[in-house]
């Protein structure tokens, strides 16, 4: 992206008649058509309509007079058709559709007013029934304005976005990105952006603090647009609206410009079927025992329902909302806390209603057995480019120093290929973090790092969710593996697994090896024919394998940890009392 600073579109310019095209248009249509007639996007046409005092959603009709008014800016004259044109219903009678409120998730850098934002959009929705009434956070809510709802998470940080994805669930319709106007872009912004663009949801900027004394929202647009973000006024597709949040200043702009965005995306969802939704909170309560946030998705959830959660189930027994008001069904985009569940499921989980108890268990045992997952790795994903069953490689990149990463970055996409293309969806300085983590297994990549490597609880979360982290400290060689795999032609690496530590606490003859340990199995286990090493103050004295296995005078296959055994090594008869002999397995790591 160019540093020059792009300038604002101008949409207000007079428009010469002469110059206008002419059009036909029929004597009704929606405002969806009169856009696909003008050839624009309809968000253009809905805004025209704004800008005239007429406000109109996506499916809604607009007469021939109200389409003529507008088509000049659009470069067109307008003529009506002398045939009436006979239009179809928006809702067929067997389309069983109907539109939902969308979902929203606020993002950005922390204190730039996430929190506030919400705040301010709970209070402008407090009717005066409900002023005195204890609001329980259930991880998220509803609001209602001019009689429309949306709903909006309070799940914290792009992590918890990215770890409903990550167990296979897309929540969120609309990312609000919050950015403070004195601030500007920080290391945060760009994380949340990356995840956003990642899960392929629409931005919409809101641009905080901007009754700051130092606030510069100019420069947050051309820091936005430095990272591909480019607003409206700028002639980009991101819409963006500054507010002050501790004032309440802009926030009704910004919910009519989600309900805007919303419409374009026409949001539905069938409230007649099988409830399917996703869990954004658990927890367990002393009294009321395992409880849990359900965003219902599709269908309608109602009490007494039998549900599959994860790895757990349950009947519903009570279903509230986020005013804590009990109610007996949930339709689509409701947030409601539920009862009943056998235990407390995971963040991000699926859930689903199925017909009875039996069903449930059956369902939860099929899920139990297919725990255990091969981990995702550049070898295995070299394989599936191989048979065509993987288009895109996505590449979470860390680097040590910020100087690192463009070059690195330039270099893995470029080895892009007409079957397949290398895409790094975030790159940073650092080290590789549980939010690298979540990032690749939502996003079904890998993480690699050049001279970095995973902070603590990042390792233990990469085997958890199966995702593979390469390190690399010389950058042909990061090439390379990503070049073969690309090709489909990596083959796995390896790398030796501690099996098991025996320690040696005798030393005998043998006639046909010359001498054999007496050794105790500290722990996991020894077995005849693996590698070992004999470790003599920490010193690796031979490297060999067992050639021979007894306990008492009896030959054995493997001894397990809290047993004595006799163990001969192939060409090895050098034995002191207190050598330690540790096994090796081989286990692929890429």
């Amino acid at each position: 992206m160019s540093n020059k600073k792009m300038q604002p579109v101008d949409n207000q310019k007079e428009t010469n008649q002469s110059a206008l095209l002419q059009i036909e248009l029929s004597p009704s249509m929606t405002v969806k058509q009169l856009a696909d007639a003008l050839k624009v996007e309809p968000v253009k046409v809905i805004k025209q309509l704004m800008r005239k005092g007429i406000m109109a959603n996506v499916n809604q009709s607009i007469d021939f007079d109200t389409a003529a008014m507008l088509t000049p800016d659009f470069g067109y004259r307008a003529q009506e058709k002398v045939e009436h044109l006979v239009l179809p219903s928006l809702k067929s009678t067997g389309d069983k559709l109907q539109i939902r409120p969308p979902v929203i998730t606020v993002m950005g850098h922390v204190d730039h007013g996430k929190t506030t934002l919400l705040d301010a959009i709970r209070k402008t929705n407090v009717t005066a029934r409900e002023a005195g009434a204890i609001t329980q956070h259930i991880g998220a809510y509803q609001a209602t304005v001019d009689r429309r709802k949306i709903t909006f998470l309070d799940t914290p940080g792009h992590e918890a976005f990215t770890a409903m994805r990550a167990r296979g669930a897309q929540a969120t319709d609309i990312v609000v990105l919050v950015v403070a106007a004195d601030d500007g872009v920080m290391p945060q912004t760009v994380e949340a952006i990356d995840h956003a663009k990642a899960a392929e949801v629409p931005i919409v900027v809101a641009i905080n603090k901007i009754d700051k004394p130092n606030a510069d929202p100019e420069r947050v647009r051309q820091q936005l647009a430095d990272l591909g973000l480019i607003i409206e006024e700028w002639g980009g597709d991101i819409v963006c609206v500054p507010i002050s949040a501790k004032k309440g200043q802009g926030v009704s702009d910004l919910l009519e410009n989600l309900f805007l965005v919303a419409d374009i995306l026409e949001l539905k969802a069938d409230p007649n079927c099988a409830a399917e939704g996703v869990i954004i909170e658990a927890k367990l309560d002393k009294t009321k025992g395992p409880s849990a946030t359900f965003l219902v998705q599709k269908g309608t959830l109602e009490l007494g329902n039998v549900v599959v959660v994860g790895n757990t189930w349950g009947k519903i027994k009570a279903i509230f909302t986020d005013k804590g008001r009990r109610i007996r069904k949930a339709e689509p985009s409701a947030p409601v806390e539920i009862l009943g569940l056998n235990d407390v499921p995971r963040s991000g989980e699926l859930f689903t209603v199925v017909a009875d108890e039996h069903q449930a268990r059956g369902i939860v045992d099929k899920h139990e057995a297919a725990r255990a997952h091969a981990p995702l790795s550049l070898s295995t994903l070299s394989s599936q480019i191989s048979d065509g069953r993987v288009k895109e490689l996505n590449i979470i990149l860390k680097a040590d120093v910020q100087g690192s990463i463009e070059p690195i970055k330039n270099s893995i996409e470029r080895l892009s290929t007409e079957k397949v293309r290398a895409k790094v969806i975030h790159a940073a300085s650092g080290s590789i973090t549980e939010s690298d983590i979540l990032l690749a297994s939502a996003s079904k990549g890998i993480v690699i790092g050049f001279n970095s490597d995973p902070a603590p609880g990042a390792q233990q979360l990469a085997e958890t969710e199966g995702i593979s982290i390469r390190r690399y400290d010389v950058i042909y060689k990061l090439e390379e593996d990503v070049g073969r795999a690309l090709k489909g032609m990596l083959e796995p690496t390896y790398a030796e697994v501690l099996g098991g530590r025996a320690a040696v606490r005798a030393i005998f003859p043998s006639s046909k090896l010359g001498k054999v340990a007496g050794a105790y199995v500290k722990e996991g286990k020894i077995w005849r024919d693996a590698k070992v090493k004999v470790l003599r103050q920490n010193e690796v004295v031979c490297e060999s394998r067992i050639s021979s296995l007894k306990r008492f005078k009896e030959d054995v296959t493997e001894v397990v940890a809290g047993l004595e055994c006799g163990v001969g090594i192939e060409g090895f008869t050098d034995f002191y009392i207190g050598d330690i002999i540790e096994l090796y397995r081989k286990e692929t790591v890429s």
